[in-house]
């Protein structure tokens, strides 16, 4: 990669970045949508393509978090060195004069090492060859992993984001503007949600895709992100159909192809149901205003009961996903091994033939369920809690 000028028609490497540890199961998905030579690199997945597939994966791919378009690379070993080449970024045809533009970077093992200077290098070669309007970055929250969403705030500004590792300078666009798990349908949240795009991998990772008509049962569904989830995939229905995106306000963006890639946004009937519950009725009502305004109502059943009166539906088996609760720290969880035993026992006793992933913060909580776990569960942050899914073949 160069700072030649980047067209509409020119392939270049797209990063989509993903919840670490997860990778993989991106990259299959990747794969599976047709984008060009997907790998999987540290902390998201790398594909080849022009804009079209840029404005493609934030509409079509469920497990990623965010897409960067990686428009320019080059070396920079002192801040003068960087200020002449990122003039040369061809800023004009990617970014509009009229749009605030905020610049992150962030610096390892290079000569270049104060990554505020190197911010403000670039901030003033966009301001002095473009003219765009400069934002300063939010300070980052604490806490927050490299990968997690990118700062928002009220300017809606285009987000460049330059990485110096190794003394190579890597500029890339943040097409997406506001992390894509904000689908745009659900209003209402219980405490602790999961998000759409971890539950779209842990779906896939349970072997769900939506292809085989298999129903979802979700007993602790929470604002019924699970049970929604599934519902679209099935449908066939676009992650990104309902929002906008950064991207929207590139110089290079063209609203017919866009049109043309969205399509008409018609969903195609699953033959199966999906189905939620909680012992919270304000959980499920909130699911079903959820599902609703995600325009699944018609396939979603939400059910007020205990777990220990949960019962499989009619039809075929399938797949049983839950996020029940978990203690914040590892240790704290002692008192809900009751309840971890009870969903075992219900499933174990209620739920021959289908298959089972839970997702917890403590292996003895997944322990206390007495499930037959599949070896090999990866770890992953979810609201700052170190989880893992745990997975079962056709339950016995």
């Amino acid at each position: 990669m160069n700072t030649d000028p980047v067209h509409t028609d020119q392939d270049f490497e797209i990063f989509l970045v993903a919840a670490p540890g997860l990778e993989p199961v991106l990259c299959a998905e990747a794969g599976d949508r047709g984008f060009a030579n997907p790998t999987a690199v540290k902390g998201g997945v790398t594909v080849t393509g022009g804009w079209p597939e840029v404005w493609r994966a934030n509409l079509e791919l469920r497990g990623a978090t965010r897409v960067l378009a990686r428009i320019a690379s080059f070396r920079a070993f002192h801040l003068a060195q960087l200020d002449k080449r990122a003039r040369r970024v061809p800023w004009a045809q990617i970014l509009r004069a009229d749009v605030p533009v905020r610049v992150e970077a962030s610096c390892k093992g290079s000569r270049i090492y104060h990554a505020g200077a190197a911010a403000q290098r670039i901030e003033r070669a966009i301001a002095e060859e473009l003219g765009a309007p400069i934002v300063k970055a939010a300070p980052k929250k604490t806490g927050k992993s490299a990968d997690k969403d990118a700062p928002e705030d009220d300017t809606r500004a285009v987000q460049i984001k330059a990485r110096i590792d190794d003394d190579l300078c890597t500029i890339s666009v943040d097409s997406s503007g506001e992390s894509l798990h904000k689908r745009g349908h659900k209003e209402a949240v219980n405490k602790a949600p999961m998000r759409e795009t971890l539950a779209a991998l842990f779906l896939r990772q349970c072997g769900y895709d939506g292809r085989a008509p298999v129903p979802v049962v979700d007993p602790m569904c929470g604002s019924g992100t699970f049970v929604i989830e599934a519902a679209e995939i099935a449908a066939g229905l676009k992650p990104g159909r309902s929002r906008s995106f950064a991207f929207e306000q590139l110089a290079n963006f063209d609203p017919a192809v866009w049109r043309s890639l969205r399509g008409s946004g018609a969903a195609t009937p699953p033959t199966v149901r999906f189905y939620g519950s909680d012992r919270d009725a304000g959980a499920v009502a909130m699911s079903r205003a959820n599902a609703e305004r995600a325009g699944v109502s018609a396939w979603t059943d939400f059910a007020h009961h205990a777990i220990s009166d949960l019962t499989p539906p009619e039809g075929p088996p399938g797949l049983v996903i839950v996020n029940p609760p978990y203690g914040a720290r590892i240790g704290e969880g002692k008192s809900l091994i009751p309840l971890y035993h009870a969903m075992g026992q219900t499933l174990r006793t209620h739920f021959a033939g289908w298959r089972v992933g839970i997702v917890t913060n403590e292996a003895a909580l997944a322990k206390a369920t007495e499930l037959p776990f599949m070896e090999g569960g990866v770890s992953v942050s979810n609201g700052g809690i170190r989880v893992t899914l745990y997975r079962t073949e056709a339950l016995a």
